[in-house]
């Protein structure tokens, strides 16, 4: 069962790749996404039993060295994570929308796993520093109330502190703005 989710982000991209190539070798993982990302970072992201990831990412930090600029373990992923990172979640009715942006991809992968496991909300995407200058943004939706509790919990986050730049939250949003981004 894969109920964990390490990622590494890199200053480097040689790095980054060596790092991910570690990662693999470390432990029995899942490879969800190894990639370039903006302003020369690579992001290097698996999955799997809690105690594999942990090996996984450690093995990535020592490969990297001083080129890491984060990382984290998350024990107990919610399931809509994962799929939202790659873009592949599916999206149908959107009552409204929540949007949260953040300048460490780590911090955009807490704070979306931290929201979908505090209301009924859907995760749209995690869009991790592609086109993005380095920031990341995630985008969630449900009822105005769940939205709103879910990106408050996501804010109040400790290990999100000073990481999480703007928010909002949109009540009915235009057809043709969930048609942008969905």
């Amino acid at each position: 069962m894969r109920n964990a989710l390490g990622m590494i982000e890199t200053m480097s991209i040689p790095l980054g790749i060596q790092a991910g190539d570690a990662m693999l070798k470390a432990a029995g993982v899942e490879l969800v996404t190894s990639q370039a990302v903006c302003a020369g970072k690579y992001i290097v992201i698996v999955e799997g039993e809690v105690a594999a990831v942990r090996s996984s990412v450690e093995a990535g930090k020592t490969s990297a060295g001083s080129a890491l600029v984060d990382s984290l373990v998350i024990p107990g992923i919610h399931e809509q994570v994962a799929p939202a990172i790659v873009a592949t979640a599916e999206t149908e009715d959107v009552n409204a929308l929540g949007i949260m942006e953040s300048y460490s991809m780590c911090a955009a992968i807490q704070a979306a796993d931290a929201a979908v496991k505090t209301a009924a909300i859907n995760l749209i995407e995690v869009r991790l520093g592609r086109g993005l200058g380095g920031k990341a943004f995630v985008i969630l939706t449900g009822e105005v109330a769940a939205v709103r509790a879910a990106v408050e919990a996501a804010e109040s986050l400790e290990e999100v502190h000073g990481m999480l730049g703007a928010s909002t939250v949109i009540p009915s949003p235009h057809k043709k703005i969930i048609e942008s981004i969905c």
